[in-house]
């Protein structure tokens, strides 16, 4: 997760650069740190797993994802709102792209059963694109578009998107995995909204009046990492899980078997919308299940082409069979 990677300038027009800007990039920057932290324990097993991809911390990453995705249409509008400057844009286009790609390059090498396909740098480089479509455009139909890519994902998906060449849309029947998935439904709509309030500011002349603000020298270290922050984005968590690892050798994580590991992963992440008598019940079942064909695949690096299907299966079954036992009154 997540950079702005200066896509555009945070400068006015007159080329004065906006401080609170770089400092809104910096406090991004510092959160999404934070976030790719912890995943880096749950990874090596200092915490519980999958404490990152729900509760507080999901939504904690997805806050940080919308932030950064908005400022990109601000930038956007500050780069190129009085006429698009194609150069400088493809320019910025081609860092990003290239950033996007050497991203699942390594992710694949890494972690092929999660690499990073579409992820938030793949985002904004489309975003950056079709966003030139929104720059003349008024605020509120702006909005209005933004409005309903948000909301497109929670009546329009389908099976006719289950193909891997149409997951960049997120628009299929179930979420594919990987470490890092942004898709343009809904986040596009981050960047719409991000363009929308770009115009609006430039209209009021709301840019001129924060370009004359300076901060002290407590934000220069937030400025300077906003102000470069596709190369922290890039830097930072190869450091992070470097830091991490070598921690690891010295004190190694308690390893827990693979059950309490699965149990712990799949109630915590049930709660998250059924109670907790039908996730016990729930994740008996699934683990259960996964016995029966050995764990083995479930935490493996590169699990079968069909192993994402059978866990589907898996749980829609599990799931029929616990709502029906919960009904009766049976026991797990």
């Amino acid at each position: 997760m997540y950079p702005d990677i200066k896509t555009n300038q945070a400068s006015t027009a007159k080329g004065t650069r906006i401080e609170l800007l770089d400092l809104a990039r910096g406090l991004a920057l510092a959160a999404m740190a934070i976030y790719h932290f912890t995943w880096d324990l749950e990874f090596f097993g200092y915490v519980e797993p999958g404490m990152t991809a729900v509760g507080g911390w999901k939504l904690f990453a997805r806050c940080i994802a919308s932030s950064f995705l908005f400022l990109v249409g601000v930038s956007l509008v500050l780069a190129h709102g009085r006429g698009i400057r194609w150069k400088p844009f493809w320019r910025r286009f081609a860092m990003v792209a290239g950033a996007a790609l050497a991203i699942s390059v390594a992710t694949w090498i890494a972690v092929p059963s999660g690499f990073i396909f579409f992820g938030i740098l793949h985002q904004i480089a489309l975003a950056s694109l079709l966003g030139l479509a929104f720059l003349r455009l008024p605020a509120l139909l702006t909005l209005v578009v933004a409005a309903l890519v948000i909301a497109t994902p929670n009546f329009l998906r389908s099976e006719l998107f289950d193909h891997p060449a149409l997951w960049w849309a997120g628009l299929s029947s179930s979420n594919p995995h990987s470490n890092d998935y942004v898709p343009v439904f809904p986040w596009f709509g981050a960047v719409l909204a991000g363009i929308a309030a770009g115009g609006l500011a430039s209209s009021s002349g709301l840019f001129d009046r924060l370009a004359v603000i300076r901060l002290g020298k407590w934000a220069a270290p937030l400025n300077f990492a906003g102000q470069h922050s596709l190369a922290v984005y890039l830097i930072h968590q190869p450091v992070l899980i470097a830091c991490v690892w070598l921690f690891s050798q010295v004190v190694p994580a308690q390893v827990q078997p693979q059950e309490v590991r699965f149990r712990n992963s799949c109630e915590r992440t049930c709660e998250q919308s059924r109670d907790v008598e039908f996730c016990v019940r729930y994740c008996t079942c699934m683990l259960d299940a996964l016995e029966r064909d050995g764990l083995d695949e479930l935490f493996s690096e590169n699990p079968p082409p069909d192993f994402r299907a059978k866990i589907q299966n898996k749980a829609e079954t599990c799931t029929e069979e616990t709502e029906d036992s919960t009904f009766q009154g049976g026991t797990p």
